[in-house]
């Protein structure tokens, strides 16, 4: 199968034009030999965070006369983790705005660093994705990418990208808090959050010295969601206890106004990322949040002054709440 040659340059080289008197003026040289671009087209100024991935759209083309695509790779300075490859798929837009893929290669294999295809139909251009899943390996360094195309008649060509800094953070989402399941936790290895109920803690009381904070609900209006820690006032709790062994006194800031694209899968051009982190002031934190409503949030630094956290409220239901954080380890 052929694709449209001449609509893929257009897509995909972006050909630039500037006006002189009212005659367009192309600036760059038509495609002789084969040649390749590539552009990153996940959120451009969005963290990038350990879990998830990298997507890249990479456009070769060959002049018709001299050959077709025969294979294609992609070298990452580190080796992305399971769920990395190439689609498959080369795409074009129909007059609905919408993208239509045509499979064009076998599926890709990764080996190491290496992800490659092979085109299985007779094309001299196309455009395919690469999705790279980051690693743990790559937290808080740098990751680059070699892009490479070979042609039938022995042609290569190769696109370079990066470098693209790795963040520090973890990321968890769309975690359900309850009066039953309760209490967070930011101090343990892994997960970003760690929530227990309080049958976790009956069955381990020892349980109690990781939490953070508590979350409680009240039908009080002035209380309604609220987030407490070991040192809050029991006249602001309403009807909520802290458990025997809860001392941890994490500092708290309420925020209104960050609604972090990541976090919130709304179309803000928000993002918390390490340096935020580092740089937020937690002297002014306090020990209880009360009022707590969709697309609030709040910043959390434990006890030990090791991990800081930002918590924004996707739903905020009677009785519980939604939640999604960023952690990063001070």
């Amino acid at each position: 199968m052929k694709l449209k040659y001449y609509y893929f340059i257009l897509l995909s080289f972006a050909l630039t034009l500037v006006a002189c008197d009212d005659d367009p003026v192309l600036l760059k040289d038509p495609v002789s030999a084969l040649s390749n671009d590539c552009i990153k087209r996940s959120l451009p100024i969005a963290p990038n965070i350990v879990g998830n991935e990298i997507e890249f759209a990479y456009a070769m083309a060959i002049p018709k006369e001299l050959g077709k695509l025969s294979s294609a790779q992609v070298v990452s300075s580190i080796a992305g983790a399971a769920g990395t490859y190439f689609d498959p798929n080369s795409y074009y837009t129909n007059s609905s705005g919408k993208d239509i893929p045509v499979k064009v290669c076998s599926d890709s294999q990764t080996s190491g660093a290496t992800t490659t295809i092979n085109f299985t139909v007779d094309t001299c251009a196309a455009t395919l994705r690469f999705y790279y899943i980051i690693p743990e390996e790559a937290r808080g360094k740098e990751v680059r990418f070699s892009f490479s195309v070979k042609a039938s008649n022995g042609q290569t060509a190769g696109y370079q990208l990066g470098p693209y800094k790795i963040s520090k953070m973890d990321m968890i989402k769309n975690l359900s808090v309850t009066n039953d399941k309760c209490y967070l936790s930011f101090s343990e290895e892994g997960e970003a959050v760690h929530i227990y109920s309080k049958e976790d803690l009956l069955a381990d009381p020892s349980l109690a010295t990781k939490i953070d904070i508590m979350y409680a609900y009240s039908e009080k209006t002035d209380l309604s969601h609220a987030f407490y820690t070991g040192s809050s006032p029991k006249e602001y709790m309403g009807d909520a206890e802290l458990p025997s062994g809860f001392v941890n006194n994490t500092k708290m800031i309420k925020m209104y106004g960050l609604q972090d694209r990541q976090l919130a899968d709304l179309q803000y051009s928000k993002f918390v990322d390490d340096l935020d982190f580092e740089t937020i002031d937690m002297s002014k934190g306090v020990s209880y949040i009360l009022g707590l409503k969709e697309e609030a949030g709040a910043w959390v630094e434990t006890a030990d002054g090791k991990y800081r956290a930002f918590i924004y409220i996707n739903k905020a239901p009677t009785g519980e709440m939604t939640v999604s954080a960023k952690r990063y380890k001070m």
